[in-house]
């Protein structure tokens, strides 16, 4: 029977990703933990969990007796340049420990996100290949790209089944962003709600691989499902939803808001974006699990307004 341990539950993607696998196997088989101890949510366990206290990691795999770990405890792009250390200690090390207890008590399965920021200024900015060269200029970016390495590492000499998905820029409802570079296409549904204006920290032109929250947690289960045997890719796997820059969400806002109106004030996150793909091939996730998104970006901009206008008014 499944024991899932979520680590960084209430994160933007932790929040629904919780939700979604009390859903699917039961709420009695998901276990809720994060560095403050998460909300209750109805029949989800939850406990309060440092993953940097490996003392602590283990005493909670061993006693909930843990078949399954979903860790996405990490700092962001824009929240790692403001504290570098600290972000390569969280990412890194706190992932290291999550692979260690993995193979201490056998761990059927762990899932561990990376990121588009694993790429660079020298990497192909269109249709992203899954290999390719990889030179970020970030901390987040760099403490991913160790972090694949990582899972690959283990799996290939300890054969713990991790897997892995280069999140694109995730864009959802249920919780806050969490001080990444995208965050942008969040803030913009709440401000186009409550003022019918917003100011971009990104310029015009800035166009990012993007994805509704809900095709990234199908996919993250998904990828969790597939039979080992289908997995050929234990870094990463490239992800794609679809890519737009401000003014094309801006105007796709406008078909609903008509008086919607943009400006643009770039700061420190434009160089952050420039460095980034505009589009990603992801035909691996689509050749090795099937792999298929459902939102466009008219799709997820009325499901952002719709949902966003119950908590805003």
């Amino acid at each position: 029977m499944k024991k899932i341990l979520v680590i960084g539950a209430s994160g933007q993607v932790g929040s629904e990703l919780v939700e979604a696998l009390a859903v699917k196997f039961g709420s009695e088989q998901v276990i809720a933990s994060d560095i403050g101890l998460p909300k209750p949510s109805a029949g989800i366990k939850s406990i309060q969990l440092d993953v940097l206290d490996n003392n602590n990691l283990e005493q909670i795999i061993d006693s909930e007796k843990v078949t399954e770990i979903y860790h996405l405890a990490a700092l962001l792009s824009a929240t790692g340049e403001k504290y570098p250390e600290k972000a390569w200690e969280l990412n890194v090390d706190g992932l290291l420990n999550v692979l260690n207890a993995a193979r201490k008590f056998k761990i059927e399965k762990i899932f561990w996100p990376s990121t588009i920021a694993v790429f660079g200024p020298h990497t192909p900015k269109e249709n992203t290949p899954q290999y390719c060269v990889m030179d970020p200029n970030t901390v987040y970016g760099f403490s991913k790209q160790a972090g694949e390495r990582w899972c690959e590492y283990y799996f290939e000499k300890f054969g713990v089944d991790v897997r892995s998905i280069r999140y694109p820029g995730l864009i959802g409802w249920k919780a806050a962003p969490g001080g990444g570079t995208t965050d942008y296409a969040v803030h913009i549904f709440y401000d186009a709600l409550k003022n019918a204006h917003y100011t971009s920290f990104l310029n015009e032109g800035t166009t990012l691989p993007m994805m509704y929250m809900e095709d990234a947690i199908r996919a993250t289960i998904d990828l969790m499902e597939a039979p080992a045997k289908q997995i050929s890719v234990r870094s990463s796997y490239n992800l794609a939803g679809c890519s737009f820059a401000p003014e094309e969400i801006s105007q796709e806002i406008k078909k609903h808001i008509p008086d919607f109106t943009i400006d643009y004030a770039p700061d420190f996150r434009q160089a952050i974006a420039d460095s980034w793909p505009k589009s990603i091939d992801d035909s691996f996730a689509q050749k090795d699990w099937g792999w298929k998104p459902t939102f466009t970006l008219e799709k997820m901009v009325a499901d952002m307004l719709e949902n966003i206008k119950t908590l805003v008014s």
